[in-house]
């Protein structure tokens, strides 16, 4: 789920305004994209790539095939192009896309565990692997949130993941890798998915993770982050929102004792994890736990 320098990516939806703005600048930054998806204007080409009418036609198109499938697609399309580069046999789909209705999601969810592709999404913002690539929206290009480095992060939220790597950055240190996960109720790849990925990225030494309230994402990356070696710190989302109050996330569900702040902070910390009051507090902890 680390997508690196020398994974092939196509766009589907790479003609549209957003497709097109941040392929331009997903390919100045390094990020490897070999092809798009527009049935409408298949056989053309599109700022320096070929389009396809479908990823099964472009993983037959291409030399070399794909690996990673970007999707800028509308809320109601967004399932059949999943599955169409599900079919096509791509290692891993990033789904940029929020408001997919959830019958949707979990048919896509179905079809790529029946086919072992990895699911990003939907609702991310993307993910950054600083100095080599980025998918998505993310500024990558910017060295003051994104410089290389060895902090691992992890983020339900686009803004957030941000926010805490420009706190990372500023406190002296960079980034390996950034995973934004996504911050719908049911999604491809879990916080416990990620922090297992970044403890096995050799470029990593340190983990941060941003979660928020709603859901028990956390408190199952805490059963494993109890077995890392790799320091690790969180900032946990919404410790002062009143009780029912509704989140911005629509994986931010509070039931019962499950998905509250303290039920997520308890379990992290027992774990070991260092538990930041703010963003801010990363670079002191980082420090300290680092060395």
């Amino acid at each position: 789920m680390i997508i690196r320098g020398t994974h092939r990516v196509i766009v589907q939806g790479i003609t549209g305004k957003q497709g097109t703005f941040w392929s331009e600048r997903m390919m100045a930054y390094g990020t490897k994209i070999v092809g798009g998806v527009n049935p409408k204007k298949a056989g053309t080409e599109h700022i320096g790539v070929p389009v396809f009418a479908s990823a099964v036609d472009a993983m037959k198109g291409l030399p070399e095939g794909f690996d990673v499938s970007i999707l800028f697609i509308p809320p109601m399309g967004a399932k059949a192009a999943a599955l169409d580069a599900i079919e096509a046999g791509a290692k891993a789909v990033v789904i940029l896309t929020e408001h997919i209705p959830v019958q949707d999601v979990m048919y896509v969810m179905a079809a790529a565990n029946e086919r072992g592709v990895r699911i990003i999404g939907p609702n991310t913002a993307g993910g950054v692997t600083p100095g080599e690539c980025f998918t998505g929206f993310m500024p990558a290009f910017n060295d003051k949130i994104f410089r290389p480095g060895n902090v691992g992060v992890i983020s339900r939220s686009g803004s957030l993941g941000t926010l805490m790597c420009l706190n990372v950055v500023q406190a002296g240190f960079g980034i390996s890798a950034f995973i934004g996960i996504g911050g719908d109720p049911i999604i491809g790849t879990t916080t416990r998915d990620a922090l297992e990925a970044l403890d096995a990225f050799d470029k990593t030494d340190a983990v941060v993770m941003v979660g928020e309230i709603g859901g028990a994402m956390e408190e199952h990356a805490a059963e494993y982050a109890a077995t890392m070696n790799k320091p690790m710190a969180a900032f946990i989302a919404g410790g002062a929102a009143p009780a029912g109050k509704k989140m911005g996330h629509a994986g931010a569900i509070v039931m019962g004792n499950k998905g509250t702040y303290q039920s997520k902070a308890d379990a992290l910390a027992a774990a070991g994890v260092a538990i930041l009051d703010t963003p801010m507090d990363v670079g002191p902890v980082l420090k300290e736990r680092m060395g």
